[in-house]
This record gives C-alpha cells, sequence and structure tokens, in this order.
C-alpha cells in the first residue's frame, strides 16, 4: 500500500474512528485502525466488538494512490502521529518486515504493522427498508430521552435505549426505573414488520458525536442483534442488548388531579437555585408545594442553611399539592423541553410527577417523587 494524502483530510476521518477504539480493551488487534486502499479510494475501519466504525475518503480527495493494498496498524500512535504532523502532504508507505512508513517534508516514522487477517470479519449487509430520517431530528431524539438510562449494569436492558417501531410510529424510551423519558415520532414510512430493540447508551453517545446538525439524512438499518447508521462517509455498527424491555406503557395516567402550567426558564432556574442547597446523600431533593397561585420550593442542608424560591404559575386546576423530587432529575427533564411553557401533572405526593410541553404530547417525562411528608 502507498498514497500521498492531504493531513488535514486524513485527520478529519482519523477523527471519526478513533472513537471505535476503547483504551480498555486489552485485545491488541481491537485496538487498531485497518486501512484499505482501492482504486476508488481509503477505507479506515475500527471496531472495539460492540461498535465499529468506517469511513471512506475518496479518491479525488487523495493526492496519489500508487499501490493499492491493505493495513492494520495501532490506532493510537497513527492517530497521535497524523495529529502533530504540519498540514501538509504526507507519505504512507507499507515497507518490508510488516511496517508501515509515514513521512512528510521534514518528519519521518515507522510503525509495525499487525497481521491484516486477525481483525474482524464485519459484515455491513442492508435491510431492504432502511429507517431514513435527517441526522439533526435523529440526534435530538437520542439528546431528549438517552440521560434517563441506567449506568446499573445489574439490569443490563436498562443501560440501553429502547427503540419501538410500530407502523408508521417511532419510539423511543429510556428509564432507570426511577425516571422515564418517551418520545414519539411520525415517520414518512411505514415499517412493514414491528421493531423493539435496545441499543446500548454508550454506543449511542458515541454516534451523536458524529453525527452533524443539519437536514442531510440517516439510513439506519435494523437487524436482530446489530443496527448499521449510514451517513455522509461513516458507517456505524452497534450491537444490541439482549432481553426484554419493560412494558412502560401503563405508567403514564391518562388522567391527574392537579395539572399546573409555569414558564419553563423560570422554573428551572428556580430549581438551579434551590438546588444548591442540596446534596447527593439526600437525593437532591427538593419540595414543592402551591401558595396563593405561586409554587413554592424548599431545600435545605441543616450544616449550612436553607432556601425558598418562589415561580408564578400561568394557569392551574388544582392547588392541592405538596411533593418532593430530585432537583437533578427534574432539570434534566426540562433541559431537553424547546418550549416556551412546561406543564406539571400530578396524582399526589406519591405518584409519579409527568412533564410535557402544553402544545405536544410528541415528549414526555417521569419522575418518581421522594417520600418526605
Amino acid at each position: 500500500m502507498k498514497l500521498k494524502i492531504k493531513q488535514n483530510i486524513l485527520m478529519e476521518h482519523l477523527n471519526y474512528v478513533i472513537k471505535g477504539i476503547s483504551n480498555k480493551n486489552l485485545i491488541p488487534i481491537l485496538n487498531c485502525i485497518k486501512f484499505e486502499l482501492t482504486n476508488e479510494g481509503l477505507s479506515l475501519t475500527s471496531t472495539d466488538n460492540e461498535i465499529m466504525i468506517n469511513t471512506f475518503i475518496k479518491k479525488d480527495e487523495i493526492e496519489c494512490i500508487d499501490t493499492l493494498g491493505n493495513i492494520v496498524v495501532s490506532g493510537r500512535y497513527i492517530y497521535d502521529i497524523v495529529k502533530k504532523l504540519p498540514n501538509e502532504i504526507i507519505d504512507i508507505e507499507e515497507v518490508m518486515d510488516s511496517k508501515i512508513y509515514i513521512s512528510t517534508k521534514n518528519s519521518s516514522f515507522n510503525l509495525n504493522c499487525n497481521l491484516v487477517n486477525d481483525f474482524p470479519k464485519i459484515d455491513l449487509d442492508e435491510s431492504k427498508n432502511p429507517i431514513i430520517l435527517s441526522q439533526k431530528i435523529f440526534r435530538n431524539i437520542i439528546n431528549q430521552t438517552i440521560f434517563a438510562t441506567s449506568t446499573q449494569e445489574s439490569r443490563p436492558v436498562l443501560t440501553g435505549l429502547n427503540i419501538k417501531i410500530n407502523g408508521n410510529i417511532l419510539e423511543c424510551t429510556a428509564t432507570d426505573s426511577y425516571r422515564l423519558a418517551s418520545k414519539k415520532l411520525e415517520l414518512k414510512q411505514t415499517m412493514d414488520e414491528n421493531v423493539n430493540i435496545i441499543i446500548p447508551t454508550r454506543n449511542l453517545n458515541e454516534l451523536i458525536k458524529l453525527l452533524s446538525d443539519e437536514d442531510e439524512n440517516i439510513n439506519i438499518h435494523i437487524f436482530n442483534n446489530k443496527i448499521i447508521f449510514k451517513f455522509d462517509t461513516i458507517i456505524f455498527m452497534s450491537k444490541l442488548i439482549n432481553g426484554t424491555y419493560p412494558d412502560t406503557s401503563k405508567l403514564i395516567p391518562n388522567e391527574f388531579n392537579t395539572e399546573i402550567t409555569v414558564n419553563l426558564k423560570e422554573f428551572y432556574n428556580s430549581i438551579d437555585r434551590a438546588s444548591l442547597l442540596t446534596n447527593e446523600a439526600d437525593k437532591n431533593t427538593i419540595k414543592l408545594n402551591i401558595d396563593n397561585n405561586q409554587i413554592v420550593l424548599t431545600s435545605n442542608i441543616p450544616e449550612i442553611g436553607n432556601v425558598t424560591e418562589k415561580v408564578q404559575i400561568l394557569n392551574m386546576n388544582n392547588s392541592d399539592i405538596r411533593i418532593a423530587f430530585s432537583s437533578k432529575y427534574i432539570m434534566d427533564a426540562l433541559r431537553v423541553l424547546d418550549c416556551e411553557e412546561v406543564k406539571l401533572l400530578f396524582n399526589g405526593e406519591v405518584k409519579p410527577i409527568i412533564i410535557k410541553n402544553p402544545q405536544s404530547d410528541d415528549i414526555i417525562q417521569l419522575i418518581l417523587p421522594i417520600r418526605t411528608y
């Protein structure tokens, strides 16, 4: 393999595939990047057996292709080398004794290569009916739900994002059993078969780092044990979590004793200030009650002090509510809502708090209260 390529072009694509390498992986070949040079261009691939990232550099972005071939080289070392090279043309050449020679006008490096046949074989088949969304929309769906996934490995299915598709309705759900975030989206296409999968949170966090905030499409191919995302020059594959996700559809009531509408920004800022006098040992607890058409928020740390915050209520059907909750969970839920006002729904001090946009039911947040009264 032998080619010439500009540093900035190679670096852009190395920035993609380096995310497929885990520093904790003890298997040497999984810390490598595979380079495949063909007449069409240069393909870079990385995998840690949980995710796979592939990116392609077209031949017209390469200065010169001399000799075709494949190499597998330490990902971290070639990434760091190219990153520190000046923005000029880099010569990359496979030389004798399984080495790769990297050089510019004033710098040269030799790196040992690994065996190409040791690199995992990856099946990148496409499904017959992929889901097609804009990257911006898909990124928003993930960001509006993924924060509610669990970090506890004792219940693996809760450490991922549940995606269901029934006809043309896509629903993403995340829960750690203390809170829940659910987002629905109407697709432009109808799926032939229902979909119910769980994607690991860690893998999705890596994916959204690669997505742009534009309306360019992402193609999603779903299989029994994996999911493949294709966008721009990138192919991203993730394994799925085996197991049955809990049925969360019955957790959200249809009727509520108390409904309150407030300005989202004012409510968020008040909770943010009140949270200054909370601590993790007490689950960042804030108490809420109603007084003279105002929400009154209180919190305290006995050895430090206490705080009271008031928020004007814009609309209310019942003032009989007092409840306690985690400030962190409420702020996480409010942060992803894209609206000026927020509706708070209650059924007493021990029933879940529901948070939603008054104008839309496409996203719903549920938070369990903390029993203090």
